[in-house]
């Protein structure tokens, strides 16, 4: 995370502490999730969107049921290439007609998901790729 241009959080810190060694390790951008003490939700944002080199990248934490998410995180975010979100910890990555919707999953808790994973986005040339890492 040392060499990435911006660091990007989708919620559920827990602590103010691990919001603060994100941001040791470069510019960070995040949003609040549910189970984060109040002195977080106070300080970050509940929903956010980023201009990166000609693309919107909008990030909320909780993206709502399943059912229709992709619709809805459109109708929300009508500006946005892509949303980023968090809430269930469970990597998810859809696309149409050139929206993106992106869940990393988690370094930390991986529920239900067979790996601890991370994202990792390329902006270039007025678009985003959006990528799951998995991690040991």
């Amino acid at each position: 995370m040392r060499a990435a241009d911006l660091i990007v959080h989708a919620g559920d810190f827990s602590e103010a502490s691990v919001l603060a060694q994100l941001r040791e390790l470069g510019p960070l951008v995040a949003v609040h999730g549910n189970v984060d003490s109040p002195e977080l939700r106070s300080e970050l944002p509940e929903s956010i969107s980023l201009d990166l080199d000609s693309v919107t990248l909008a990030v909320i934490h909780d993206a709502g049921p399943s059912k229709g998410r992709l619709e809805r995180l459109r109708a929300r975010f009508p500006d946005a290439d892509a949303v980023v979100f968090g809430h269930s910890h469970m990597p998810l990555h859809e696309e149409r007609d050139g929206f993106q919707i992106f869940n990393p999953g988690s370094p930390t808790e991986r529920r239900r998901a067979p790996n601890h994973t991370m994202g990792e986005a390329t902006v270039k040339n007025g678009t985003i790729e959006l990528r799951h890492l998995s991690l040991p």
